[in-house]
């Protein structure tokens, strides 16, 4: 807002207090603009200083800072116009993701953020424990850790007399209640203990996890495919009954990213509301990079998982742009849960790309048999006893149901052209870094 104030306005004295940084009340009356990129302008009739700033030692001045520098003063790059920026489009879609799933009828549950199953098994998780002191001595934090006969950790004398930790998924607790509401969503955050240091992953993050019950893998990639179009398409008030309250907050912020951040990024969002998905098999997708003749950074063979490389390849240039949903994956390369094809060598899993980013949701259908569910479990060395409630909900009432995850930042990323995902979350947390 451009504020006009003449030597007679009320406060006309403190202006050499307001320097960047500072807070001010201002009175006037809005009128037409005289002048400038703005069309109207406040007409000052009062100012007064509420709180100064010191010029010589506020971090961020009249000028562009780079992203690495602001992630430094993450207390205060929230004032900058990209950061607000975000943090208004970020709060847009969460808005429109609650509202998705609430008027299709799904139920929010809150899945616990402390738990002692591994949902994914890849053993990447922060340990929960009180086996620390706080002792103000300047020793070791580490007590002397109880442990059993054979030298391995005595978790009785723990809190919750388990190794517990803090969850990479609520897709697990999410299940125990699709299985007696239908379908549900959660919508929290989970962790990470994955020492990388890329513009991709993050230690802390939110997670999108809804769960069908009566459901199979089709079911699952329309729900997806219908998720995606709805938030991104109420970003710019396409879908028009529900989302007023999205156009009035975010229009300008994303005329602001088509210009600052990425020129074109309307036009990539449009093609995600616009265009239909392209559906691709696994093997298919191994054919297709195989058959490009492009020099690729990692192998790409039957068995091997995509890399980002290959997933942006598929959706950027093979197809020009548009959303793609690959399934049908090899079951080595997935979770124990995914429920295995007939063909016993794949599951039924899905993964949903989109350019820029890759992947940005993956499901499956759960497998809903007792027997092969166990199997998976033996074949993958992990101890049933800890997954005994989970294995319950296959031997009482057992259904066919299925879910994705999306990981929420990585959604902000994709509808913000940020190029880093630390930029997308308000605190980003990654190795060496848990600064604010």
């Amino acid at each position: 807002m451009q504020c006009v104030l003449t030597p007679d306005t009320e406060g006309y004295d403190q202006i050499d207090s307001i320097t960047t940084g500072a807070s001010v009340l201002v009175e006037g009356l809005v009128a037409s603009s005289q002048g400038g990129k703005q069309k109207v302008e406040l007409k000052v009739s009062k100012i007064s200083v509420i709180g100064e700033s010191d010029p010589t030692s506020f971090p961020i001045q009249k000028k562009r800072a780079s992203r690495e520098f602001l992630r430094s003063v993450a207390h205060l790059r929230p004032r900058t116009n990209t950061f607000g920026a975000v943090a208004r489009v970020r709060n847009a879609l969460a808005y429109a993701t609650h509202k998705f799933f609430q008027d299709n009828g799904f139920v929010w549950v809150a899945s616990p953020i402390i738990t002692a199953s591994d949902c994914e098994g890849a053993g990447e998780q922060f340990y929960v424990t009180t086996l620390i002191s706080n002792s103000a001595e300047g020793g070791s934090l580490v007590k002397d850790i109880p442990s059993t006969k054979d030298g391995r950790v005595d978790w009785s004398q723990d809190f919750f007399c388990k190794p517990a930790f803090l969850t990479v998924s609520g897709q697990l607790n999410g299940e125990t209640y699709a299985t007696a509401l239908s379908d549900i969503y959660t919508f929290g955050p989970t962790f990470r203990a994955e020492n990388s240091n890329t513009s991709r992953h993050l230690a802390e993050f939110w997670m999108i996890e809804p769960e069908l019950a009566f459901a199979d893998l089709n079911d699952d990639m329309a729900c997806a495919s219908s998720y995606l179009q709805y938030v991104v398409g109420a970003l710019f008030c396409l879908v028009l009954n529900s989302v007023k309250y999205i156009l009035e907050n975010c229009k300008e912020d994303m005329d602001f990213f088509n210009t600052w951040i990425e020129k074109g990024i309307i036009d990539r969002l449009n093609d995600v509301v616009e265009k239909n998905f392209v559906h691709l098999s696994y093997s298919d997708a191994i054919e297709l990079l195989v058959g490009s003749k492009k020099k690729f950074e990692f192998p790409v063979k039957w068995g091997l998982d995509l890399q980002s490389e290959h997933e942006r390849y598929i959706t950027e240039v093979a197809f020009g742009g548009r959303p793609v949903i690959i399934r049908d994956y090899p079951k080595e390369i997935k979770a124990f849960y995914m429920r295995q094809n007939d063909d016993g060598k794949t599951v039924a899993a899905m993964d949903l790309l989109v350019p820029r980013v890759g992947e940005l949701i993956g499901g499956s259908q759960r497998e809903e048999r007792l027997d092969y569910l166990e199997a998976r479990l033996d074949e993958q060395n992990l101890n049933k006893d800890s997954y005994w409630w989970y294995l319950d909900l296959r031997r009482y009432g057992s259904v066919p149901h299925a879910g994705f995850g999306l990981g929420f930042e990585r959604l902000v990323q994709f509808a913000t052209g940020m190029d880093n995902i630390r930029d997308t979350i308000p605190f980003p947390r990654v190795p060496g870094s848990a600064e604010f």
